[in-house]
């Protein structure tokens, strides 16, 4: 054995300049210690109002701290990781484990077909040996309008792989290559003439599928290409079909090539089972029948999960995967590598706060420093066998250089077709731990991480791998509504996860380190943040109209704490945002969605919840769309709010709003007119906080008042907030 042999093929290093951050922990807590004593020696003697607005503050606050206190266990002390796809290929190039891709897509309107073959093609075109690739599209929706767009993208790779491998193209998603490179290049007559040849073939393509789309069928001519579009013809509906399974391309044999006659990956369609009478479990269980098929078909060791929208960034993601389940000494309890989610249409300043830069940057690392990031449902290699469901066990190991999972080439396409169909139907799972203890877990609206919890607690841990080329990309809310219902079903189940048997607290208990079950827990308890926060923008405007003091004056020494914890806090969030690639404007836009959020998805989250245990609802799953109006998407790249839409979530917004301003106006009318300054002294805290409501909800009131296109505040919204807002404050008064 060579020197190399014994070398290490990815390596972990704990984050540089944490002192910096410990620092700011223990003063903050310090500081947070201070507030909790003058609450304390300074309640109220009388005053019911006055000593009940008191407790409520003194709760918040005491929410807050907790909370606070939670989330230092995901910035304590983060790892990164980088990799030696180098050594990998010196030492396992011949003998690569097999990778099963699963795409996952439900809806061909709100997901257009085009959008999904891109990350079809995306996928396929890894730098990977192409005979070790299988991708699998679990379509949902059971359109034949998917099925005849994944049709096209068969014989599109056949060019559009050796193009990708000749001029080692990035990123390998042709729609998002040949936007960004809008004219044809010049400095290679041989890379120009195939590059436009490739793109024009492309657009050809495209704009077969976006003719099928518009008239919602696809072309009699065009059924002729396949037998697969009988299913259709049968009568197939989108919620009453059989399993519609076509292997469209068959790479087992090698037989399958490209025009460079070159080895094409596997690629097949399914639509599982879909009957009236049975629950189909959402995308868990289209995972799960897909981990079945794929098992019969391909049986790769590795399998990849991505969204229709998340296409393929590096061509690379698959060998740095392969390092960290390959490695002799540090590999063995690895079951899942997590990328974090990143988006292709985010605007400069992230008007929605899409991104989740510290998350991605900073928690995700932190978490993986405790054992293991949270399975995020998309960009993730997991181990096969933990992900079906077996326990870790340190005395067995993979040896990767044998068969690595490939099932040998005994039945044709036509067989394995309809064997595998059994596996996809709706009366598989019946009396079978498949949602249980194999597979993704059922039950809730963020199924991941439960699954990835579950896969912990059997002795497995995961890690956290962010490459300095985005693994994968995807695409963003393009308006505010849209942001806030996709956040309410994160909050939903992550709340209904704490609530449940799935508590890390009890389900992680002796089972995962306390670190990690804590690590959990900060996401688990976001939606509880809506109840402190309400309290803080609705509850001080209103003492103020009723002349009750909530904080220190501003001349008292008691007001250093506040000061301190506020600066302190704000400014090491500012750090952290502009460290993990933000601006200054994004921060400040972050920070707005951070209350929106808290106002409106989080509690819509526990209000879901709490009607769910209680039995008035049942488990749903929306899908965020894809597609955007023309003057939507204009605003978005404008960076102009949308509000266009009538929903309570905007009263919610509007409403507060209103409350802040015109409690903040009336307290300085009264000043000026009184010329009162030990008033002011009084409640300058209250006017600071109002203040800053009112600074962040600047496009709340030009939505309401000053903006004339489709996109503003609707006229119901601006009456009805108006009129809440103004009641509010003359009951107060």
């Amino acid at each position: 054995m060579g020197k190399d042999d014994y070398l290490p093929l990815f390596e972990t290093k704990v984050a540089k300049g944490r002192l910096l951050h410990r620092l700011y922990a223990v003063t903050m807590f310090l500081g947070i210690l201070f507030i909790c004593v003058y609450r304390v020696n300074h309640f109220p003697a009388q005053g019911e109002l006055k000593r009940w607005a008191w407790i409520g503050s003194y709760m918040a606050e005491l929410w807050y701290i907790l909370y606070w206190l939670i989330t230092q266990s995901v910035r304590w002390s983060p790892v990164y990781r980088s990799t030696f796809k180098e050594r990998l290929s010196r030492r396992y190039e011949k003998v690569l484990p097999g990778i099963d891709i699963f795409v996952c897509t439900a809806d061909p309107v709100l997901e257009p077909p085009v959008m999904v073959i891109n990350t079809v093609l995306s996928v396929m075109a890894y730098d990977y040996p192409p005979e070790k690739l299988n991708v699998y599209l679990s379509d949902d929706g059971g359109s034949e309008l998917m099925f005849y767009a994944l049709l096209e993208a068969s014989q599109f790779s056949k060019i559009w792989l050796p193009f990708c491998r000749k001029f080692k193209v990035e990123p390998r998603s042709p729609v998002v290559y040949f936007s960004s490179a809008v004219e044809t290049p010049v400095d290679n007559v041989i890379f120009a003439k195939e590059w436009r040849t490739i793109k024009n073939l492309f657009e050809e393509m495209k704009g077969r599928v976006d003719v099928a789309m518009k008239l919602g069928r696809v072309p009699d001519e065009l059924r002729k290409q396949h037998k697969g579009f009988r299913e259709w013809e049968l009568g197939a509906s989108r919620r009453d079909h059989q399993t519609i399974l076509e292997i469209l391309i068959d790479g087992r044999d090698g037989n399958a090539v490209d025009v460079e006659q070159k080895p094409l990956p596997t690629l097949v369609y399914m639509a599982r089972e879909k009957r009236p009478q049975y629950q189909h479990n959402f995308k868990a269980g289209a995972m799960n029948a897909l981990i079945r098929v794929s098992s019969r078909i391909s049986n790769s060791k590795i399998i990849l999960n991505v969204d229709c929208d998340q296409y393929s960034n590096n061509s690379e993601s698959v060998r740095d995967a392969v390092c960290f389940f390959m490695d002799e000494e540090m590999s063995h309890n690895i079951a899942y590598v997590q990328y974090p989610q990143y988006l292709n249409n985010v605007t400069k300043n992230d008007v929605y706060g899409n991104l989740l830069r510290v998350i991605n940057e900073l928690e995700f690392p932190g978490a993986d420093a405790n054992g293991g990031p949270l399975y995020i449902g998309s960009g993730c290699f997991h181990r096969r066998d933990a992900l079906w469901g077996e326990k870790y066990d340190k005395e067995s190991k993979i040896d990767w250089t044998k068969e690595n999972g490939k099932v040998r080439v005994k039945e044709s396409a036509n067989v394995l077709e309809e064997t595998c169909k059994i596996l996809a139907g709706c009366s598989y799972e019946e009396n079978s731990q498949w949602g249980k203890e194999m597979g993704l877990k059922y039950g809730c609206p963020v199924e991941d991480i439960i699954t990835g919890m579950s896969i912990q607690c059997r002795g497995w841990r995961s890690v956290s791998f962010n490459p300095e080329r985005r693994g994968f990309m995807g695409v963003a809310p393009t308006s505010l509504l849209q942001s806030l219902v996709q956040h309410t079903r994160w909050y939903e189940g992550h709340i209904q996860i704490f609530m449940s048997k799935y508590c890390p607290l009890f389900y992680g208990h002796g089972n995962i380190p306390l670190q990690l079950q804590i690590s959990y827990c900060c996401y688990n308890l976001w939606a509880a943040n809506c109840l402190a926060t309400l309290f803080y923008v609705i509850v001080p405007p209103l003492c103020l109209l009723k002349d009750i003091t909530l904080f220190p004056q501003l001349s008292s020494p008691w007001v250093l704490p506040y000061a301190y914890v506020f600066i302190a806090k704000y400014s090491y969030s500012l750090g952290e945002f502009l460290w993990s690639g933000g601006t200054l404007k994004g921060w400040y836009n972050d920070q707005r969605m951070w209350l929106y959020k808290r106002l409106t998805s989080y509690l819509y989250g526990i209000y879901g919840t709490v009607l769910r245990s209680l039995g008035f609802s049942k488990l749903s799953f929306d899908i965020t769309s894809k597609v955007a109006d023309d003057d939507v998407s204009l605003r978005y790249e404008q960076e102009i709010m949308e509000f266009g839409t009538v929903s309570f979530m905007f009263n919610i917004l509007a409403t507060i709003a209103l409350l802040n301003l015109l409690a903040f106006i009336w307290i300085m009318a009264r000043l000026i007119i009184n010329t009162r300054t030990k008033e002011a002294d009084s409640y300058a805290l209250q006017m600071i906080l109002s203040g800053l409501v009112i600074v962040i909800n600047r496009p709340v009131y030009v939505g309401l008042f000053f903006r004339t296109d489709r996109g503003r505040m609707p006229s119901s919204i601006t009456y009805q907030s108006l009129i809440l807002a103004t009641l509010a404050c003359l009951l107060a008064l």
